[in-house]
């Protein structure tokens, strides 16, 4: 500890070069903080309480495959099962395709019995839902960043389903709004309306008496597991065998359908540290090379081979171990932003752990060979260099 102020003095001996390179490793460490906690949360879902009570079930093949309505009467008569109901992908937009809308065509009855505690709707404008035909629910702040308001009739275009005239444009009458309870869940439901499946079903021109996929909430949330196998049982061996899953597992692998997460995320580091690696070593060669005079003096008064190699290292030590951890805590602080992005999906400080370890491993790669040059230089050839 008596060579640490040193050790801190030739850290910054170029304070302006020093501030951009610790500058770099915190904004590579903020990422690899980010990134790993993601990767993290897809490798590791969450076993909690919340929400494992509900359970997706989609087509074996492709949730972009149909399932027959009779499957939902069918799961609602096993023992288990508090209640079922269905849904169907519509795919809209609001006049332009960049104006994406998540709306969602729900047998209103058993969806809001799934999702009892989940959304806050006055009891008229639940009521005036229920009692028009063409009516729709719109998210709060969907409707506060169009403009829309209550009364309003509603053109979307669907991607996907024509009406019986070959239409792709449907017309709803806006009837009331509705808010997430939980806040944290409040960008999942941004851009989500909500709309008649009998509508939904009675309009389109093909695909009649089929669903998309079914949502179920059971009695008792710890035999998810159980549960969905007593699920896909039902249908085994059947023209439209199923595939059930909680909820939140059905979330990961809707955003892992993306494409691999984890390579993705590991090939962003892979470059992000591969970069800060030849930056990071080029200073810290650059440093020692200027101070070549200087280690030669301190070796005249009797600094060691060995004790000059270990001052070099913990140079890069410092640096590399303090901009991590101002990194890693900018991405601790970024956590709450990135989960509302993710909803369904856990996110752990514990995967920011092995960043310190990553900081240590990074010191060493680029200060153990200046420390190494350092270590052998020659006090006649150094100081003769100097004049």
């Amino acid at each position: 500890m008596k060579f640490l102020p040193l050790i801190w003095a030739t850290l910054w001996r170029k304070k302006f070069r020093t501030i951009l390179t610790l500058l770099s490793i915190v904004i590579a460490f903020l990422l690899f903080g980010v990134l790993e906690t993601v990767d993290y949360a897809f490798a590791h879902p969450s076993q909690g309480q919340s929400g494992a009570d509900k359970l997706v079930t989609i087509n074996k093949y492709s949730i972009t495959l149909s399932l027959p309505f009779s499957h939902a009467r069918q799961i609602s008569n096993l023992p288990g099962i508090a209640e079922v109901t269905w849904l169907t992908w519509f795919g809209a937009y609001f006049k332009e395709s960049k104006n994406f809308i998540f709306a969602l065509p729900i047998d209103t009855a058993s969806y809001f019995k799934v999702y009892n505690d989940d959304f806050v709707i006055s009891h008229d404008q639940m009521l005036a839902f229920s009692n028009t035909r063409t009516g729709m629910l719109v998210n709060s702040a969907l409707m506060l960043k169009y403009g829309w308001k209550v009364g309003d009739k509603l053109p979307l275009h669907s991607t996907i389903w024509t009406q019986k005239n070959n239409s792709l444009d449907w017309t709803f009458d806006i009837v009331g709004t509705f808010d997430a309870k939980d806040p944290l869940q409040a960008s999942q439901y941004s851009t989500t309306a909500f709309f008649h499946y009998e509508l939904f079903d009675e309009g389109r021109s093909f695909g009649k008496g089929t669903i998309g996929w079914l949502n179920e909430r059971i009695n008792d949330p710890s035999d998810s597991a159980g549960m969905s196998s007593k699920i896909d049982a039902l249908f085994a061996n059947s023209p439209n065998e199923t595939k059930t899953q909680p909820a939140k597992e059905f979330a990961l692998a809707f955003i892992k359908q993306l494409g691999d997460i984890g390579f993705i995320l590991h090939a962003i580091l892979g470059a992000v540290f591969f970069t800060l690696l030849f930056l990071t070593g080029n200073t810290m060669m650059q440093s020692v090379r200027e101070r070549t005079p200087e280690l030669a003096i301190l070796k005249t008064l009797g600094f060691s081979n060995n004790l000059v190699l270990a001052m070099v290292i913990a140079e890069s030590l410092l640096m590399c171990v303090i901009a991590a951890l101002i990194g890693l805590c900018l991405s601790y602080l970024a956590l709450p932003i990135i989960k509302q992005g993710l909803q369904g999906v856990e996110l752990s400080p514990r995967a920011l752990l092995p960043g310190i370890g990553v900081a240590v491993v990074l010191a060493l790669i680029v200060g153990l060979p200046p420390a190494l040059g350092a270590m052998r230089l020659n006090i006649v050839d150094a100081l003769a260099d100097r004049h």
